[in-house]
């Protein structure tokens, strides 16, 4: 009778978490903006339970909050591909970047060093950013790492995702040694990849292995046409290879290839001037000339000092041949895709990561009224807004001195 007892307040226990876990909410009234996935809605009503979104104007309305979204948009939130958020903090010190080091390999895993309470989080925030990739850089190899994927809740407990998300290679210009050099080091880790006995395998041929059989993306940085076709020539060997460009400056001149052989891009839009003998084609109208060929295109280009300005980088690309539906999608559906993120969209069964803004997200005028993370809002408060209330308020103390 006493265990009896025991389990009925357990179950009742159980029953009453579940009852506080189940938080749900409504957007109402909002314009859902198109982003190449989805046509947009007007006067739509998104309801969010327990973190994702459960239903899109639904009959009956029946939840614990409304959010009024009367004369507003709402947006996925944004996505940011490869950058250094959280392993990162001021570039030119050295002893504050944990993104880096002199000699990496495809083994190098920097997630271990992310800080969710990195200064830079409150600031990307305010750009409507939710999720971010992060990415490894290394001086001299050919291997940066592995990519890894954070949510913008500043929580120590829930920020990194997945822990490896890809790997990034660098293929082009070297100071020390040829880009063949390069090229061949690359091709031969997916060969061994290839004909990886995973009982006997090191823990780089493993991820090589997951490479080649296309359970991993493999990101190559190149820029060059002519080593974007040698790069494209890896998905004739491995056919199950989950190839992406990044960069990808000169990828006008080979877009019918890449188009073919189905491989996105992930690149700058705001790439205009060459920089080096690798970028001769950098042009404000790449990314339009891309997806009018039929290339899948996504956004990065912004450093984890700058991730607030994704969307003015989105927008530049409208006012230069982009869709304005296409230039969104750049910064949420197509990244969500590549990475496999459950994000991206506003649809049942997508996470309830949600931007919910004045007017136009591309618009400098715009403002974001509002920011959920997994169906929670999330402060919008920067570093630089608290040090300007920390200075202005009043004080007997000299100008120099603060609480």
């Amino acid at each position: 009778m006493k265990a009896m007892t025991i389990n009925s307040v357990a179950l009742a226990l159980s029953l009453m978490s579940s009852t506080v876990l189940a938080k749900t909410f409504a957007i109402t009234e909002v314009t859902i903006a198109a982003n190449g996935q989805q046509p947009a809605m007007e006067n739509a009503t998104v309801v969010v339970t327990d973190g994702m979104i459960s239903a899109i104007n639904p009959a009956q309305l029946k939840v614990d909050e409304r959010v009024s979204g009367k004369g507003m948009i709402l947006t996925p939130g944004l996505i940011a591909p490869l950058n250094a958020l959280g392993l990162s903090e001021v570039g030119m010190v050295p002893e504050t970047r944990d993104d880096r080091q002199k000699e990496t390999g495809i083994g190098f895993a920097p997630y271990t060093a992310y800080n969710p309470k990195s200064a830079l989080l409150g600031y990307a925030r305010q750009g409507g950013i939710t999720t971010s990739i992060v990415r490894p850089s290394g001086h001299d190899s050919v291997f940066q790492g592995q990519l890894f994927s954070v949510q913008l809740t500043g929580q120590f407990d829930n920020s990194v995702t997945h822990t490896n998300i890809g790997v990034l290679a660098a293929i082009g210009a070297m100071e020390d040694s040829s880009r063949a050099s390069a090229l061949k080091t690359l091709t031969s880790t997916l060969a061994d990849g290839a004909s990886a006995n995973l009982d006997e395998a090191d823990d780089e041929t493993k991820v090589a292995y997951e490479l080649v059989n296309g359970r991993l993306p493999l990101l190559v940085e190149v820029n060059r046409a002519a080593d974007i076709i040698q790069v494209l020539k890896l998905t004739q060997s491995h056919p199950k290879l989950n190839l992406v460009l990044v960069g990808a400056v000169e990828a006008v001149k080979v877009k019918q290839q890449i188009a073919q052989a189905e491989v996105p891009v992930l690149m700058d839009p705001m790439s205009n001037l060459p920089t080096s003998f690798d970028t001769l084609s950098a042009s404000l109208n790449n990314a339009s000339r891309l997806m009018q060929a039929g290339v899948e295109v996504g956004y990065t280009g912004v450093s984890a000092h700058n991730l607030k300005r994704l969307r003015y980088l989105a927008g530049n690309s409208v006012a230069n041949g982009v869709e304005h539906a296409q230039a969104l999608k750049a910064v949420t559906a197509t990244p969500a895709q590549i990475f496999g993120i459950n994000a991206g969209e506003i649809a049942v069964g997508k996470r309830a990561d949600l931007a919910l803004w004045s007017a136009d997200p591309f618009d400098y005028s715009s403002g974001l009224n509002g920011l959920w993370i997994n169906g929670d809002k999330v402060s919008l408060e920067s570093r630089q807004d608290q040090l300007r209330k920390r200075y202005q308020h009043k004080k007997n103390m000299p100008a120099a001195y603060s609480k």
